[in-house]
């Protein structure tokens, strides 16, 4: 096997496992933001976030040591916000349509939907407290939220 192909294999296990999780949220009746960052692809980027009323993308690649940085902290704010704000991740390398599609053109770059639409953003790696404060905002403003 290939290390492209083993790689592949662990990002589709790691989906999975993903995807039971959050699909065992829902039976529970649990919001629909989950705890963790939903891996997104050209495929399924536009009904996840039309899926969710305010959503956090970070789109990074494997190679981008700024993206390592801010890594980490997308996900303890998906753990922090969970049930509340939705976070996905998409690799620009895997999934170019959508990067395009947004004008993703340095990474990491951080975009705010609201509603499906792109409402905010910062490019490269800010410290924590400034990725939060692009999006607390619209949780605030945002009184019908069923993430208050």
């Amino acid at each position: 096997m290939s290390f492209d192909e083993e790689v592949e294999k662990i990002n589709q296990k790691k989906f999975d496992e993903l995807m039971e999780q959050r699909m065992r949220d829902k039976a529970k009746g649990e919001g629909s933001a989950p705890g963790v960052p939903i891996p997104l692809s050209d495929e399924t980027f536009s009904a996840e976030v039309a899926n969710h009323p305010l959503m956090v993308v970070d789109f990074w690649a494997e190679w981008c040591g700024p993206c390592r940085m801010v890594g980490p902290i997308i996900e303890e704010l998906a753990s922090e916000y969970s049930g509340k704000v939705a976070f996905g991740k998409v690799n620009v390398d895997e999934n170019p349509r959508t990067s395009q599609a947004f004008g993703v053109q340095s990474i990491p770059t951080i975009l705010v939907f609201r509603n499906g639409r792109p409402v905010d953003g910062i490019v490269g790696a800010v410290p924590k407290a400034q990725i939060v404060g692009k999006f607390l905002r619209y949780v605030r403003d945002d009184t019908s939220s069923p993430y208050r």
